[in-house]
């Protein structure tokens, strides 16, 4: 029998749908959600239509883009293993969905329908699922519902329960108790988290995997392909490659790196490389008089010990950590620091602001000290100028930030067993 906090919840939705489409039209966030959704399911059946109905499914449903990179090693170990699965990826971002949509092994990659009964019934009849593997957060409980009735079993991974969180809020934890119990497996990253699902929710399901993201992070740090042409500029240097910088990054991180007397070679990496950001980036490097390359326009008289790399082109990133000596990571300035994993796997200390609650793998990485926190452009003068000119404390919180990835690897196997634990013989 449905609870009645999930009764509740499926009748409302509805009706916050309908009012949230009205104000569409004035709010570009609600005009593109829907926008992108409709039709989206008349769309993903005529996809579908030739494809075979054997074989086993799994659907992945994700956030965004960096949920679904914790998935990406899980998928690839069950494909190895099983070539004929199917897989289908949704996603609920529109960066997500832009970056993952021609994802090679997926049958389709698709954004998630609004979360009403219909839409819910009507996906599920379509992807027919086995197992609905949930990535991290991000629950909808119509589509839920809809498929742990279908018969398929439910995962939960890289799950995390971090004090502060809504689920905890007094009006939303009994309907979160409900909503996890419909998961018949809920994989943590942490002990802490398995015993707070537990104490906190009731989860005897919950257990300890890890995260997969760390093998990912492995896995993708012997790929550098992209990045080899770069090498012979940067090789026996000392290299600074500043990743996912924001606007208000880059007012504290250039400044900082141009007052130091022996400067390391600097390679900038935006998070946003579209047209208007990068022209903005160059103007602000030309107002510092900071000469500046876009890799775009490199060629082999490219000096870094004269010029800044810029970055104006998506998908080098995390393979250009592979030439530094140190990084900074964006965002601590901002919402969030972003992926401290991608450098810490090459073994290097890595630098960020102090926003990193919602990262507890950046917080963790600066406990065990493979991270520096900065707070301010002195601070983060003085660090820059440490890591530069002391091999020594560079080489120590390097070797901490490779020992905190490689005591982390593992998720992956735990969580694919589990899955082929449930999947039909």
């Amino acid at each position: 029998m449905q609870s009645p906090f999930l009764f509740f919840y499926s009748l409302l939705f509805p009706v916050m749908l309908r009012t949230a489409r009205l104000f569409a039209p004035l709010v570009p966030k609600l005009r593109h959600f829907f926008s992108f959704r409709d039709g989206l399911i008349s769309d993903l059946e005529l996809k579908l239509s030739s494809l075979s109905p054997s074989g086993k499914r799994l659907w992945i449903h994700a956030a965004s883009v960096g949920e679904f990179e914790q998935a990406r090693p899980v998928i690839k170990a069950l494909k190895e293993k099983d070539p004929d699965l199917r897989v289908f990826v949704s996603f609920f971002s529109e960066s997500g969905y832009d970056a993952r949509k021609n994802f090679p092994d997926a049958a389709a990659v698709f954004y998630l329908p609004a979360d009403t009964k219909s839409n819910a019934r009507r996906l599920v009849a379509l992807l027919s699922p086995d197992i609905l593997l949930l990535m991290r957060y991000d629950f909808w409980p119509n589509h839920l519902l809809e498929a742990k009735n279908h018969g398929a079993k439910l995962v939960l991974a890289a799950a995390v329960l971090q004090s502060g969180s809504p689920y905890l809020k007094p009006l939303l934890k009994n309907f979160y108790r409900e909503v996890f119990s419909l998961f018949d497996r809920i994989w943590t990253v942490s002990e802490k988290d398995t015993t707070a699902f537990r104490l906190l929710f009731g989860c005897r399901q919950a257990e300890t995997a890890g995260d997969p993201r760390f093998d990912q992070v492995i896995r993708r740090s012997l790929e550098t392909g992209s990045i080899e042409r770069f090498r012979p500029f940067f090789d026996n240097r000392t290299v600074l490659v500043a990743g996912s910088l924001w606007d208000k990054d880059e007012l504290l991180l250039l400044p900082a790196w141009k007052r130091l007397e022996i400067k390391p070679d600097l390679i900038i990496v935006p998070h946003k490389v579209d047209p208007e950001n990068i022209s903005r980036l160059c103007r602000f490097l030309d107002s510092l008089s900071i000469p500046f390359t876009l890799v775009s326009e490199i060629d082999s008289s490219f000096d870094p010990a004269r010029t800044v790399l810029v970055i104006d082109q998506a998908g080098y990133l995390a393979e250009l950590y592979a030439l530094a000596s140190y990084a900074y990571v964006g965002g601590g300035f901002g919402v969030n620091v972003h992926n401290t994993l991608e450098p810490a796997v090459y073994g290097i200390p890595v630098l960020f602001g102090p926003r990193i609650h919602n990262s507890p793998e950046a917080e963790a990485l600066f406990e065990c000290g493979g991270g520096t926190i900065v707070e301010s452009m002195d601070q983060l003068s003085e660090k820059l100028e440490s890591f530069t000119t002391d091999p020594h404390r560079r080489n120590s919180a390097g070797n901490a930030a490779a020992r905190f990835v490689d005591e982390r690897k593992g998720a992956t196997s735990i969580i694919v067993n589990s899955i082929e634990n449930l999947l039909p013989r």
